[in-house]
């Protein structure tokens, strides 16, 4: 850990995500700056850092470094601001702590399984797996994760699959409204506090992490099977039923992770719609 004056930890994105991780790591006893366009909405005891990645390179403060995670968000889901937010703006931190002279003891990048595309059901897709993006965004973060590899020597790629719990109500407001159109998709889910976790777990376990992991939950589902049962917790109008047969769409395994002494509080979407 750092001495008791400088931040020892790097937050490059600070949303939802990004703080879930900086406080827990604050509740570990570490001093963590986290950079955000609008550093005033940095929650406490993180230190806020304005900074627009997309567009200037970030005036760090002195730091004794330890830990660097990379959380970004992109808004629209386009190409172009996948490549401003994912891959210039990442690389404008980089540059950033280059010129500081610092490199971190361990460092996360968050990534997205969506660099996969999909594959056959039958296919249970774990790091080991060819990616095969099929859009701009995907190829984005898949060029992103290259550029973290090449200018973070021994940095670790987390690739998540779909984010929910918090204040994020997409899937129960569809469920709620009767707009679930594709039952027989299967998905793939990890609560945030799961994610927050594992990140936290790769940063500070007592053995260095692998290159490449894959945070999911234990359970893939299809679609219909997970709306079916917030259903019946909303008193919501019943879901077409999922069909195995006509299931498409990737299925994801999280054994690594979970063999690195990762544990989600919320094993399936049946603990994380529980709230």
């Amino acid at each position: 850990m750092a001495g008791p004056h400088l931040p020892d930890t790097l937050l490059v994105g600070c949303g939802d995500l990004g703080a879930a991780v900086g406080r827990r790591l604050a509740d570990l006893g570490h001093g963590v700056v986290a950079i955000r366009r609008r550093g005033d909405l940095v929650p406490s005891p993180l230190r806020g850092l304005s900074a627009d990645l997309t567009r200037e390179v970030p005036d760090l403060p002195p730091l004794d470094l330890a830990h660097l995670v990379i959380a970004l968000t992109a808004r629209p889901r386009t190409e172009e601001a996948y490549r401003a937010t994912y891959v210039d703006g990442m690389g404008r931190a980089l540059d950033a702590l280059a010129a500081s002279g610092r490199q971190p003891r361990r460092a996360v990048l968050v990534s997205s399984t969506a660099v996969y595309g999909d594959l056959p059901p039958d296919v249970l897709i774990d790091e080991s797996t060819p990616t095969r993006p099929t859009d701009g965004p995907a190829r984005m973060l898949l060029e992103a994760e290259e550029v973290f590899a090449d200018r973070v020597p021994g940095g670790t790629v987390l690739r998540l699959s779909g984010l929910y719990g918090g204040d994020s109500t997409f899937l129960v407001d569809r469920v709620r409204e009767g707009r679930i159109t594709d039952p027989h998709r299967w998905t793939n889910r990890i609560h945030r506090s799961d994610a927050a976790a594992a990140i936290v777990h790769l940063l500070t376990r007592a053995d260095a992490p692998e290159r490449l992991y894959v945070g999911t939950d234990d359970e893939p589902a299809q679609l219909g099977d997970v709306a079916t049962h917030l259903a019946a917790r909303l008193d919501a109008p019943t879901p077409p039923p999922a069909d195995p047969a006509l299931g498409h769409g990737k299925r994801l395994s999280n054994a690594r992770l979970r063999a690195s002494g990762w544990t989600p509080e919320h094993p399936t979407y049946r603990e994380g719609y529980a709230g």
